[in-house]
């Protein structure tokens, strides 16, 4: 097993332990379907076919403020890219994605690549007809070419299936000497957040760091203000490092196109109550833009420059 961690991890998880706070990047989606994904095609695929626009994701959000930005690999599985007919080229389109990143990177100073390892659609056996076996071997093929492409860490994102999840950890933990982050996704009901296999914020926290996670948070599913309400949940129950990633409000259909209401204004407001509660991990999800990240830029900046003195 793998259990040292390598300079460059344990130099994030140090400033952030003294007090940093780390700006991810905003949508890829919405980035992806503005320039040039077509509806029902593979988000994936375009690190092959068209770099150049992945290239310029990675390097707006950097530019933006961005300290860490995303991989454009979130359903880069063999069980996802199956359905495209890519199931061979999964090492290859995780790797190609890292690189490219991973070279934008390196034209900024003390910013990182992290691989975006989203659900593999599937699920564990007696629940789903996925073995054991068969799920670790995916992660795995999915996590190798994303480290052979250089990334600084796993974001294990957006997960839902609680198996899954603990089986993704496991995978990185096991062979692999960078940062983990993992990352649920609750629903709220009458009696609080669940995940929708009925896992609460604070028994996830204790399974997540448990089996290995360096950051546990959540992303996707709440605007802003439920991320609050989760946020404080989870620092009740944990000093350790946290990471929350909002989406722009819950989206509404206009005309044909998805509209999210929350604007970077709105955003900042409610991420400056977050940096209150010590997350040291922020971005945004579904529907946040550049100006979003820009916003957020500015307030984190801000704090971080307090800190340093």
């Amino acid at each position: 097993m793998v259990s040292k961690l390598n300079s460059t991890s344990k130099k994030i998880l140090e400033e952030a332990n003294n007090g940093k706070i780390f700006l991810l990047d905003g949508a890829t989606g919405t980035f992806l379907q503005e320039n040039g994904l077509e509806p029902g095609g593979s988000p994936e695929l375009m690190n092959i076919e068209k770099p150049d626009v992945i290239q310029k994701m990675a390097d707006t959000y950097f530019a933006s403020g961005s300290d860490i930005v995303l991989t454009n690999t979130f359903g880069g599985n063999y069980f996802r890219m199956k359905h495209y007919g890519l199931e061979n080229q999964v090492i290859e389109i995780n790797k190609q994605s890292a690189q490219i990143a991973k070279s934008v990177s390196k034209k900024y100073k003390d910013k990182y690549v992290f691989g975006s390892i989203g659900p593999t659609g599937e699920f564990i056996e007696p629940l789903g007809n996925v073995t054991e076996s068969e799920m670790y071997d995916a992660l795995l093929e999915q996590m190798k070419g994303l480290y052979e492409g250089g990334v600084d860490g796993f974001m294990i994102e957006t997960q839902i299936a609680t198996e899954e999840t603990l089986m993704a950890i496991k995978v990185a933990r096991e062979n692999f000497d960078i940062l983990v982050f993992a990352s649920m996704v609750y629903d709220k009901g009458p009696r609080g957040f669940f995940t929708m296999f009925g896992l609460e914020p604070e028994k996830s926290l204790d399974l997540l760091y448990e089996t290995g996670a360096d950051v546990v948070g959540t992303n996707c599913g709440n605007g802003s203000e439920k991320m609050i309400e989760i946020s404080e949940i989870f620092r009740k129950s944990t000093d350790k490092p946290l990471l929350v990633q909002a989406n722009a409000g819950i989206p509404s259909i206009k005309k044909n196109s998805i509209i999210y209401p929350e604007t970077p204004e709105d955003m900042a407001k409610n991420y400056k109550r977050l940096i209150d509660l010590k997350i040291n991990f922020l971005g945004g999800c579904c529907g946040c833009s550049t100006n979003h990240i820009s916003s957020f830029s500015e307030i984190i900046r801000s704090h971080n420059e307090c800190i340093s003195g």
